[in-house]
């Protein structure tokens, strides 16, 4: 998907701010992007299937400390987000939205879907949740994520 995303940056031509053309802002979307695969999206993931997937396929909830390992290693892939890559910026690349900021809150609202609250807790995180939506535009993002928000419901 990542591959797929900077094919559509640079063939439609968006706005630089999605992946942007200052080499050091550029690498910070870089660095998101590769550090997310095996972090954010691996554990939100594993989160995700664990409390929704799983039980549904199987008919059986899973054992409460498989899920609470599971949650336990998305907070801690939490904590380096923020420390690391968010810091005191409004977006991961700087001041404006990139395409890291897309990717990693579209990577987080899957255990937000199977129920866990991730933003809750974490001002930092909230806050940068809150930019992205507004920079994104709430009524997209809410439809973008309408299916997703109802998985429980199947």
């Amino acid at each position: 998907s990542i591959a797929i995303l900077l094919y559509l940056v640079q063939k439609f031509k968006t706005p630089d701010h999605w992946y942007p053309s200052d080499l050091q802002k550029r690498a910070r979307v870089d660095e998101y992007l590769s550090w997310q695969h095996a972090n954010i999206r691996a554990k939100g993931s594993k989160l995700f299937l664990t409390k929704v997937l799983l039980p549904l396929f199987t008919g059986q909830p899973l054992p409460p400390e498989k899920l609470e390992f599971a949650t336990e290693e998305l907070n801690v892939a939490l904590k380096q987000f923020e420390e690391k890559f968010l810091q005191d910026k409004p977006f991961i690349a700087g001041s404006e939205i990139s395409l890291a900021d897309l990717v990693a809150l579209v990577e987080l609202m899957q255990p937000v879907c199977a129920g866990y609250n991730l933003f809750e807790e974490r001002p930092k995180l909230k806050e940068w949740r809150r930019r992205v939506e507004e920079a994104v535009g709430k009524q997209l993002f809410q439809e973008a994520h309408e299916e997703i928000m109802n998985i429980k419901n199947l």
